[in-house]
């Protein structure tokens, strides 16, 4: 994220024109080598498309997107005109923000600057700024923003008079977090105010932390000896922030709308609060723009907003934002409405209706930029009308997907499309709704316990737990309860919070935590089904593929796998629950595959590869015939491997080569030796952090890593160290907010910033690996600097530790998942003891492809030649040095891929404990000699498809 710092400033500069002012800064951006010289026509050439005077004597030249290309590093030049600049545009500018931006780095610095534009006197004193910290903390400091919104409402409450209704609004303030016990104290001494027409205030600063504004109305009209009592507003004021809250409570009052709260809900309140008159009309629309109402689409829609005959009035439909006019650019760029958020038009009087439907398509047109629908939950609720029906999938033709689980299927489908519940959106008698729900909640619970006794593996377990933590969510139960209480029905009120939260998760940047908005509808789906007695329809008593458009968790805990021979799902991604789940039940699955694949018919036979991600349904005989022939080798393979999954790993010509398992748990340890693992080759400690509310103590880990030590039986045990961050994060351990998280604080970066943590899991593995050969190695290392480090720490444990009380056969090593860890392996192989190559993050970081992007997954391929040739470079590294080197990533599964690892020189692979017999089986068909022949024909390849046909073809 961009940020103006003092240094990027520069004061009392003198331009006769603007010309020459965007000129200066362009040389500014030159001389700090962020640009070429060529950048400069692109500052001229997006002025000549429209102004970037922004207000307040703001400008902020920036270039187009082709001039992107003369980006040689994001950045930002302040240039401060004291006498003003006169503007193409007939403004006056005092201060440049001049950016170069490599993406769209530029729209942080914008929406900081939205909170200045309003501020009287910024002008002047920008032009008067003696130093760069002066202008820096003109621009760059922030409002507070205070708070009101549907969650700060308290909507007809049982109160008896006023005080217990102030009382009430305070408490739902501190619910929210934003005021502590102070406040509800100072409030509860208070004797409220009267404000006319039925309405009251008390308001307090003290244990004020985020000024926000209550409104509490009684579930019965009031009227006492102090008068009537419609309402109760409860302001916790913080400096000036509050002053907003107060002018819209005027507002309200000023229109008369007082009368309509008592019976109101929480949308109507809310429309009233923000400005928006009782007779106003309205209308909604999504944004579709990439990056939300940044200054481009703003300035269209403004262009559009003036163009009509009556006022129009724009907010946020989430919250309870204020309705600004939609002429205004900077009041328009201050809403931050981001891709996915409703925008509300409100306009009155003659051609209201035309006015707000001509925003409308404006809006869902992109305001000149091209879009894409918004997805939410299953719908495009972008589209007005119900979108076609897809066209049917092209019998015996292959169609793509995302490979999610591994295997070859051929089986007639079942497709099991979603349930329709149909209910009432209202309902009069709450205290019975709420009954029902909370029965409802309890049966699914019920269910979900069953589920959990019964499920096979521990990671269908684990997730199916997390499902009852969710459905035992208070947020959730009181989210609902509020609905009901404002006349919605059990089951429109549950499913409003489900929604709610789930697309608040799939909002998050990070993909992964983005995913799981599938298990919390999954969560909510079972409860609704109880509500509206709807059941799932009975699959067939014969073998098939389970054809969905995402299934949830639960759905596979529920799969006989005795007859599901495969999943095929229309969305998901690789790393969702569900494709975790299949892989774990060694189901194959393809994912992502698009909405025709919901157009087949039950029975048809369809042919399911989940290596290559691919389906064909209704295959010709001749095609059948093929892939019968390849599924009857691959089951004669997994025999045949079977009955020698306990020899020892070696090529056919006796090069050995160590077969170890990856576990997520260490209660799987003895189920991989079960299969044939040679030990443990990447043990994902993670795991037992993330089962429990507070970092595990000494004794806690010393317990669980025993457990995994004393299953291996002298076999070697392959720990990593706690790999948690920005993508997986810890409730106990929390991390800032990170536009990126694969890229932020996470691995052992993290674990540097609390080395005790760090060192008692040093200490529980090494008291745990007594008596046994244990590794420890650390995730995503950089540099040897981050080695050195943590082995600072665990040189002083091996000192302090008597030996008789710890493993000494030890050794530490890193993971290389990072390409620099790989281009600097000859430096990091005279220090460490070994290098275990995580491909999978090590494929992604190399191509700047996420392996779970449903549309580029299958493009990030770890053979890869540049991804083959840091492997050979981390080898011949260790090598020279006499270390050895491990794979522990799903190349190391990949059948094509094992003779060319081999031949690069691997001395070990891990992987999944299912694929410990296969790969055992593969190494023994290939000598060394064509392992070596195969890896350099690899390596001489120039794309990752390239080197699969040339693998094939040999």
């Amino acid at each position: 994220m961009l940020t103006l710092r003092p240094d990027d400033i520069r004061l009392d500069r003198h331009a006769d024109d603007w010309q020459a002012a965007l000129d200066q800064a362009a040389e500014l951006l030159h001389q700090a080598g962020l640009v070429d010289p060529d950048y400069r026509d692109g500052l001229h050439a997006r002025e000549a498309q429209s102004s970037t005077w922004l207000g307040n004597a703001i400008a902020i030249p920036h270039g187009t997107p082709e001039s992107r290309r003369h980006v040689r590093a994001t950045g930002v030049r302040v240039l401060q005109f004291p006498h003003g600049v006169t503007w193409h545009d007939g403004n006056r500018v005092h201060v440049l923000v001049t950016i170069a931006a490599q993406s769209d780095e530029h729209l942080d610095i914008l929406r900081q600057l939205t909170h200045v534009l309003d501020r009287e006197g910024v002008a002047e004193r920008l032009a008067a700024a003696a130093s760069p910290d002066a202008i820096a903390a003109l621009l760059s400091k922030a409002v507070v923003e205070a708070r009101l919104d549907a969650d700060t409402l308290c909507l007809k409450f049982p109160a008896r008079d006023r005080f217990e209704l102030a009382l009430a609004a305070a408490a739902r303030l501190r619910q929210v977090g934003c005021v502590e016990s102070d406040f509800i104290a100072t409030v509860a001494g208070q004797e409220p105010l009267s404000l006319g027409q039925g309405l009251w205030l008390t308001t307090s600063h003290r244990g004020v932390t985020t000024p926000a504004l209550s409104l509490a109305t009684p579930e019965l009209a009031i009227n006492d000896a102090s008068g009537e009592v419609n309402g109760v507003f409860c302001l916790a004021a913080q400096g000036d922030a509050h002053r907003g809250l107060l002018e819209r409570i005027a507002g309200l009052l000023d229109s008369g709308g007082s009368e309509v709260l008592l019976d109101a809900d929480a949308a109507t309140v809310l429309a009233r609060l923000s400005g928006e008159s009782a007779s106003a009309q309205t209308a909604r629309v999504r944004v579709l723009n990439a990056h939300g109402l940044h200054a481009r689409p703003a300035k269209q829609l403004i262009q559009v907003a003036r163009e009509q005959r009556t006022k129009i009035k724009v907010r946020l439909a989430e919250g309870g934002s204020e309705a600004v006019s939609a002429a205004s650019l900077t009041k328009v760029i201050g809403l931050g409405a981001r891709r996915g958020q409703q925008l509300v038009f409100s306009a009155e009087g003659e051609g209201a209706e035309a006015s707000l439907q001509a925003l409308c398509d404006a809006v869902l047109g992109g305001l000149g930029e091209k879009v894409m629908p918004f997805e939410e939950g299953r719908e495009h609720v972008a589209q007005v009308h119900d979108a076609p029906a897809p066209e049917p999938l092209p019998a015996d033709q292959p169609h793509p997907g995302v490979a999610a689980s591994p295997g070859l299927a051929i089986a007639p489908v079942f497709v099991m499309r979603a349930p329709r519940f149909e209910y009432p959106e209202h309902a009069g008698d709450s205290a019975g709704e709420i009954r029902r729900l909370d029965d409802a909640i309890r049966r699914g619970a019920e269910q979900l316990e069953v589920l959990v006794q019964s499920a096979r593996g521990g990671e269908v377990a684990q997730i199916l737990s997390m499902h009852e933590e969710m459905l035992d969510d208070p947020e959730l139960h009181q989210a609902a309860r509020e609905g009901i209480q404002e006349g919605q029905s059990a089951e429109a009120a549950w499913w409003q919070a489900i929604e709610t939260a789930a697309r608040a998760q799939e909002m998050l940047a990070d993909r992964l935590l983005a995913e799981r908005a599938a298990d919390l509808r999954d969560v909510g789906r079972r409860v609704l089904g109880v509500l509206c007695h709807v059941e799932q329809p009975d699959p067939p008593e014969h073998p098939y593929i389970l054809v969905m458009d995402d299934i949830g968790p639960s759905d596979v805990a529920r799969l006989d796998t005795q007859r599901v021979r495969g999943i095929l799902t229309a969305r998901g991604g690789a790393t969702a629950h569900s494709a975790i789940l299949a892989r774990a039940l060694g189901i194959p699955a393809v994912v992502g595959a698009g909405a025709r694949v919901l157009t087949l018919d039950n029975g048809t036979e369809l042919i399911l590869d989940g290596d290559r991600g691919r389906v064909t349904p209704a295959p010709s005989q001749e095609r059948r015939d093929r892939a019968e022939l390849s599924l009857e080798e691959h089951r004669r393979r997994e025999r045949e491997a079977w009955s020698t999954r306990f020899e020892q790993g070696r090529t056919r010509d006796g090069h050995r080569v160590e077969v170890a398992a990856n576990l997520g748990n260490t209660a799987h340890a003895a189920d991989a030796v079960a299969r044939g693992a040679e030990g443990v080759g990447l043990l994902r400690t993670e795991f037992l952090f993330m089962a429990h509310a507070e970092a595990p103590d000494l004794a806690t880990q010393i317990e669980e890593y025993r457990e995994a030590v004393d299953a291996l039986d002298g076999r070697p045990l392959v720990a990593r160290t706690l790999d948690v961050g920005g993508d997986k994060p810890l409730p106990y351990w929390p991390v800032p907010q990170e536009d990126n998280p694969f890229l932020g604080l996470r691995g052992i970066r993290l674990a540097l910033t609390q080395p005790e943590v760090l060192e008692t899991q040093f200490h529980a593995l090494l008291v745990a690996g007594k008596g046994r050969p244990l590794r420890i190695m650390l995730p995503m290392v950089k540099d040897v600097a981050e080695f050195r480090a943590a082995k600072a720490i665990f040189d002083r444990l091996l000192e302090r530790l008597p030996e008789t009380e710890r493993a000494t056969d030890v050794q530490l090593g890193v993971m290389i998942e990072v390409p620099s860890c790989a281009l600097l392996a000859p430096s990091l192989a005279r220090e460490v003891d070994f290098f275990s190559i995580g491909t999978n993050d090590l494929t992604q970081y190399t191509l700047a492809i996420d392996r779970g992007h449903p549309e580029l997954s299958a493009q990030s391929d770890g053979l890869h030649p540049a991804v083959l040739r840091l492997i050979q470079m981390t080898v011949d590294a260790a090598h020279a040095q006499g270390k050895w080197v491990g794979v522990c990533g799903e190349l190391g599964s990949d059948a094509q891929a094992v003779p060319v690892l081999v031949g690069l020189g691997v001395d070990e692979l891990s992987v999944s404990a299912r694929q410990v017999p296969m790969v055992k089986a593969r190494l023994r068909e290939f000598d060394l000699k064509e392992a070596r022949a195969q890896a350099a024909l690899a390596l001489a390849q120039a794309t990752s498809d390239d080197v699969r046909e040339a693998l094939e073809a040999r």
